[in-house]
């Protein structure tokens, strides 16, 4: 078993050497504007799982994946020979789509909001089809702290006769 801040420590290293050497290193024209956001690494180090970011269309996002998965094996070597480990781990990278997703949110918030005003608007100065209180005797004259009340002296006028 491995001591999950040892992983923890190694996981931000491995998201720090990523960023730093594609910044520098990877001169490859498909590489887009990427952004490293995180990476996560198994308990046994060995398996980076790197999340990355691509300003820009789909055809930015497909070549920058290309560019990745082609410097693989140079981030590979550099990130072993920086961690010191006996094994280097094997890196896979993962479009982070965590922005996508925030924007598909705000437009759920946005619709489910503008319906509820929707229902305000209709609802506005609209009255029940019956009684206000429909499951109300006739009887009833709506304090429920006497039938309260009532209940507790039968519970305990019960308890007397025993």
């Amino acid at each position: 078993m491995s001591d999950p801040a040892r992983v923890r420590k190694h996981a931000e290293r491995v998201r720090e050497l990523v960023a730093s050497v594609v910044r520098t290193q990877i001169k490859d024209p498909r590489l887009g504007m990427v952004t490293i956001t995180d990476a996560r690494i198994t308990a046994d180090l060995r398996e980076a799982t790197v999340f990355y970011t691509v300003l820009g269309d789909a055809a930015a996002q497909t070549g920058t994946a290309a560019a990745l998965e082609s410097a693989k094996g140079m981030l590979r070597s550099t990130v072993g020979k920086a961690l010191g480990l006996r094994h280097s781990p094997s890196l896979a990278f993962v479009l982070d789509d965590v922005q996508d997703q925030a924007k598909h949110m705000t437009e759920l918030l946005a619709a489910a909001r503008a319906r509820d005003e929707e229902v305000q608007r209709l609802a506005a100065g609209k009255q029940y089809a019956g009684d206000a209180h429909p499951y109300r005797e006739d009887g009833d004259d709506g304090d429920d702290g006497d039938d309260l009340a009532d209940a507790e002296e039968r519970v305990t006028a019960g308890e007397e006769s025993r």
